[in-house]
């Protein structure tokens, strides 16, 4: 769970929403806007959340989805939102100055309405834009300009440049530790981001410790056991199997504890833990793990995801017995 907005909160008193985000998702983007609004699951839409200040008008993605003209007709496009708020954000301009809270505002929201449509590099553009104002008019240390700089970190994750999402997660990780101490659910949420995007830039290292750091600070029981599976890819990616296969196994055991050894969580690392047996050269401990796993889902297959799933395991199963000689037996699953 994602508390980008208890920062904001200890400063200003406004109010939001709170959001979720997988540890190692592919690429979202949770910008944050002027008002609450919700954020599909792992997608590739971000929410936004507030900057605060100033009376720029937002609409948030549940009030645009509803919005009807007075007559009846359907509520305006993406694109005619964003026309609105370019139209909103160079009128401020001309009016204001750059350098306007209100303008730095309406600069944040049109980002996340880019980042929304799926127009990565303009919606990078413009939040990098408002956190170079953002710190010209409030400072390095303040909450809005923590905000913007927290999304535009998000915006170069869902741009594909880890890298340099890296180096906005560094100072977000840094004020957070000074602010609010490591164990705290904003703090541990920057160490984490930091480190899958050390992960998915290289810096596989400096990504595994601040992955341990994280699991070591973490209080919630689903978040160590996404942190883990990101740690488990970290070892995966540096050459060290049998750290990455404990690791899979801790979180193996946790959700069959917490879930059961049918749900698809429990299954999808299930059959990731037999992947990385095969991968490590421990064939026999592979044909077993994803036997059973195979086994389990065919008994649970009645939902869709389950049954791709159990397509994958009996693909992976049959390359395990194969790679371990035993050819009929992978045949009779080809």
């Amino acid at each position: 769970m994602l508390s980008f907005w208890r920062a904001l909160l200890r400063e200003t008193g406004l109010t939001g929403a709170t959001r979720t985000r997988s540890a190692d998702s592919a690429s979202a983007v949770p910008a944050r806007e002027e008002q609450s609004v919700t954020r599909p699951a792992e997608a590739p839409v971000p929410s936004p959340a507030p900057v605060g200040g100033g009376g720029v008008e937002t609409l948030s993605l549940a009030e645009e989805r509803s919005e009807t003209a007075p007559d009846g007709a359907p509520a305006p496009t993406s694109g005619m939102r964003a026309a609105s708020l370019e139209r909103a954000l160079r009128s401020l301009v001309e009016r204001l100055g750059t350098e306007h809270p209100d303008t730095i505002t309406a600069r944040n929201n049109l980002a996340t309405k880019y980042a929304q449509m799926g127009r990565r590099q303009a919606a990078v553009q413009q939040f990098e834009l408002a956190l170079s104002e953002a710190v010209a008019v409030f400072g390095d240390e303040h909450p809005r300009t923590e905000i913007i700089r927290e999304n535009l970190a998000w915006a170069y994750e869902d741009a594909g440049r880890p890298a340099d999402a890296s180096g906005q997660w560094e100072l977000l990780l840094r004020e957070r530790e000074r602010q609010f101490g490591a164990s705290d659910e904003d703090t541990v949420e920057a160490r984490m981001r930091l480190a899958v995007c050390y992960r998915r830039s290289g810096r596989l290292d400096a990504a595994v410790a601040h992955y341990q750091r994280a699991i070591e600070d973490v209080a919630s029981t689903e978040r160590r056991e996404e942190l883990r599976l990101g740690l488990s890819a970290a070892h995966n990616m540096s050459g060290r199997y049998d750290e990455a296969i404990n690791q899979l196994r801790m979180v193996l055991a946790a959700r069959r504890r917490r879930l059961g050894k049918g749900h698809l969580d429990t299954l999808a690392v299930h059959h990731r833990l037999g992947r990385a047996y095969t991968q490590a050269g421990r064939t026999d401990e592979a044909v077993e793990s994803l036997r059973e796993a195979y086994r389990v889902a065919l008994n649970s297959s009645g939902d869709p995801e389950v049954r791709r799933l159990t397509l994958r395991l009996r693909r992976d199963l049959a390359g395990a017995y194969n790679a371990a000689g035993r050819h009929r037996e992978a045949n009779a699953l080809l």
